[in-house]
């Protein structure tokens, strides 16, 4: 038996409140984080002076830097050595090696370290640096210094989005008695939206 046009609706209908419906459980802190982060990174000022600085100095065992060789300098031994001894964290963004010195960047949602380590003695000069609670919610919405696993939450994110939107676009469609209004207010919002981008951005 060939479905009817009718029941196909209603199947697509039931269809679409389903997945609109647990999608947007599912989605619901995805969406409520990245909707308040827009907010705080939109009054970033509102957050200034939670910046705190720390600076050490130290020495770490010359062999590791001073060769002539560089590609016989211990960076993992390095890079270790920071983790360790001062509990630094976030990916290695910067690893360069110049004939005197060797700078190595720390880099993380909220947070940087610095070290900077002289290759004739050893000694190193490193400062970490950590803009707060804000910074860091920030920078895990613009997906800075967050690695590739969280750039693909993002992702998946903007997807649930998306599916959210279209399927509660897709419920007006059949909801008879308020679909002509539902309409007039979608054109109505895309309307302001450009009005605002044409008058109000520079």
């Amino acid at each position: 038996m060939i479905p009817s046009k009718s029941s196909k609706k209603r199947s697509l209908n039931n269809l679409s409140r389903w997945l609109h419906t647990y999608l947007s459980m599912v989605s619901f802190l995805l969406v409520l984080f990245f909707a308040l982060t827009g907010l705080t990174l939109n009054h970033a000022e509102w957050f200034d002076g939670k910046e705190k600085t720390d600076k050490w100095t130290g020495k770490i065992p010359l062999a590791w830097v001073h060769t002539a060789d560089t590609s016989r300098i211990e960076k993992l031994s390095l890079v270790e050595w920071f983790r360790n001894q001062h509990h630094i964290k976030g990916r290695v963004s910067d690893f360069i090696i110049e004939d005197s010195q060797i700078n190595i960047s720390f880099k993380g949602p909220g947070y940087s370290a610095d070290a900077f380590i002289n290759r004739e003695n050893g000694i190193y000069k490193l400062k970490e640096t950590k803009l707060g609670l804000i910074a860091i919610l920030n920078d895990l919405h613009k997906g800075r210094d967050t690695g590739t696993y969280w750039s693909f939450l993002i992702d998946i994110s903007a997807i649930f989005m998306v599916l959210v939107s279209l399927t509660g676009l897709l419920m007006m469609v059949y909801i008879r008695k308020k679909r002509a209004n539902g309409f007039y207010l979608l054109i109505l919002g895309g309307l302001i939206f450009f009005l605002a981008y044409y008058f109000l951005v520079p």
